[in-house]
């Protein structure tokens, strides 16, 4: 299909109305032209929002890992297929050539079954940033078992829940991995972790950091001497279209967190497609996703888009701050990065530092930058458009969630007109909707509502693991015959969309519904402000007021803070509105983040209503510090 690749905005309105007038046809061509299939599909889709029951290409036989492999072998067997750049910047990065991959996964898929593993077993991956960790899914998915990873960096309360909720059997880890000038001992953490999940059998240890650890006897191998024995060769299991190929857990607004469970064969079509027009990837192309695999952007756009475009696809261990707050300018400017995808969060955090730490790169090679996680205020991207992108490499805003597996609304690189702080265009084949609180549809432009998509697109998750109740309650309930994403957003006069948050993020104030992230947009763009959250809190006349935690840039620590209130509250009322003033503002050092840069509201409302004993877990947290200096110094 010659429009695999979008070139023009007059094309891609052509291409989008292909797919929302006949989307079967539009992304059969697509399956069809692009990917080797071992058996075509019966149908291409079957749905219904209702119960809800999603089917994609029902009937096919595949196996992604031959599709993000196999078929690249005869013409790019010695293309670097990940390049893996360490945490120390003095130990030599590794460039894995598409042929070197095949064997590693080979090798481990055989480890695998020796141990047990087959289609359908569930294997917990709790590793950090090294070619281990790709291998890893690889591998499972080769011999058709469900990859659960779980970023390195939770506790073992969190990692105990995610391997019990889906009963799996194994675990690979390693003895430790170093974050910055720190290491972090994992293998301690799976060893507490395991004191409570009786359905492991088997722990595979990666030595990356060389400590002396705990081995229990019948249990825990050490995995290289086991990879040096295995074959080099591995049949790939034969998947249908709709075998699981991972489960993925996302923390639940309340409760436990949610196993999404992600398909073989939509998934793989949907996030090849999208990497490939999202990021307008040419072959010999270096891209680098700053993500970790632990979470969705690292699944699909680390790993599976990339790899099944024959892309070369960089892995870094290390922090943004490590040695110095130029280590990604001086790695991209290393490895002269093409594509470059990262967090709004990292960004500011970046944009306070000297400038020097980025001018002194050369980033010419950059051709598109990517933000991804939330959305990306004003100032933070005038930043990266201007400094990193020097104005003339186009940003793709990008909106999607775990549960969507990939891509949904953004601009495409060279071809939509992007606008500071807006996602702009739905991705072909994806129909949004804004709903009212009567769950009706709002028409026209120029309005906001809450975010809902109104037809399945291919990667989709298909359920929640285990609770199908669940996820039919999260998603399917709110709106009828409508996939609720939880966000608001605005649509503007031309029909581009922007992110206004979650819609437990919307405040009502004096019966205003006040969203916090235009408020927090006018927060920072005070001069001595670094970052903001609004909550609100019980008010005896307004029903809710507002509160403020405000970090401050190096710039403003020294400034009255009376004054400073002052002039943040004038900044609201300026681009706001004066409804939208903040009762009280707290300056703090930090915010309380998950480790995907999601501030967890959930907390700084309870402290801002002086519900100081419900905070509940506060293990999963980054910074979990933050949360006690915060209690302490509330107003």
């Amino acid at each position: 299909m010659s429009n695999y690749s979008i070139k023009h905005l007059e094309e891609y309105y052509q291409v989008y109305r292909k797919s929302i007038r006949d989307p079967e046809n539009f992304w059969s061509e697509i399956a069809e032209e692009h990917f080797m299939w071992h058996k075509k599909w019966d149908n291409v889709l079957r749905w219904d929002f209702s119960k809800p029951e999603i089917k994609w290409f029902e009937g096919a036989k595949l196996n992604i890992t031959e599709n993000c492999i196999d078929r690249h072998l005869a013409t790019k067997g010695d293309k670097t297929a990940i390049l893996f750049e360490p945490n120390n910047p003095n130990e030599d990065a590794q460039h894995i050539t598409y042929k070197r991959l095949h064997e590693r996964v080979n090798q481990l898929a055989n480890v695998l079954k020796d141990h047990g593993i087959k289609k359908g077993d569930r294997v917990c991956i709790y590793l950090p940033m090294i070619p281990e960790l790709a291998i890893s899914l690889l591998a499972c998915a080769r011999i058709g078992a469900i990859h659960s990873v779980v970023f390195a960096g939770f506790s073992s309360n969190a990692l105990s829940t995610r391997i019990n909720d889906s009963d799996c059997k194994m675990v690979i880890t390693a003895d430790g991995s170093y974050r910055g000038s720190k290491t972090i001992d994992l293998k301690g953490i799976v060893d507490v972790a395991l004191e409570d999940c009786p359905s492991i059998k088997n722990v595979l240890v990666v030595n990356r950091i060389n400590s002396k650890i705990e081995m229990k006897e019948g249990r825990d191998q050490w995995l290289q001497p086991l990879l040096d024995k295995a074959s080099k060769e591995c049949k790939a299991e034969i998947m249908d279209a709709e075998d699981p190929l991972f489960i993925l857990y996302t923390s639940g607004s309340t409760g436990k967190p949610k196993g999404m469970v992600h398909t073989t064969a939509g998934y793989m079509v949907y996030t090849a497609y999208t990497f490939k027009n999202v990021f307008q990837y040419r072959e010999n192309d270096v891209y680098w996703c700053t993500a970790d695999i632990g979470w969705i952007t690292g699944h699909s756009y680390i790993v599976y888009g990339p790899l099944a475009n024959g892309a070369t696809t960089v892995m870094f261990e290390g922090i943004p701050s490590y040695p110095d707050f130029g280590r990604f300018w001086e790695i991209i400017a290393k490895h002269k990065i093409n594509q470059f995808y990262t967090a709004p969060t990292a960004i500011r955090a970046l944009a306070k530092q000297n400038i020097d730490f980025a001018e002194k790169h050369d980033l010419s090679s950059i051709k598109v930058l990517g933000s991804v996680g939330e959305p990306i205020n004003e100032e933070a991207w005038h930043w990266y458009n201007d400094i990193i992108g020097k104005k003339k490499s186009p940003i793709v805003d990008t909106w999607w969630q775990t549960e969507t597996g990939g891509i949904m609304i953004t601009p495409l690189p060279y071809v939509t007109p992007t606008k500071p702080t807006y996602a702009t265009l739905p991705f072909p084949g994806i129909q949004p909707t804004l709903m009212d609180e009567n769950g009706q549809e709002i028409k026209g432009n120029q309005v906001d509502g809450r975010l809902c998509i109104k037809f399945p697109w291919p990667s989709m998750a298909r359920t929640i693991w285990g609770n199908h109740q669940r996820y039919k309650d999260t998603y399917f309930t709110a709106f009828k015959d409508k996939y609720f994403t939880g966000d608001g957003a605005l649509r503007d006069e031309v029909g581009y969309y922007r992110i206004t948050g979650r819609v437990d993020d919307v405040i009502i104030v004096s019966g205003h519904n006040l969203g916090t992230a235009p408020i927090e947009d006018a927060i920072n763009e005070h001069p001595a402000v670094a970052e903001s959250a609004i909550v609100g809190f019980p008010h005896d006349i307004k029903g809710n007021a507002l509160y403020g935690y405000v970090i401050l840039k190096e710039t403003g620590e020294s400034r009255d803070h009376n004054n400073l209130r002052n002039e943040i509250n004038q900044n609201i009322t300026e681009h706001v509105g004066p409804i939208a003033k903040l009762d009280k503002i707290q300056f703090t050092k930090g915010l309380p983040k998950t480790r995907s840069g999601k501030i967890m509201r959930r907390i700084l409302r309870k402290i801002a209503s002086r519900e100081m004993d419900s905070l509940g877990d506060t293990s999963t947290l980054v910074n979990p510090e933050v949360v006690e200096d915060i209690k302490n110094n509330v107003i």
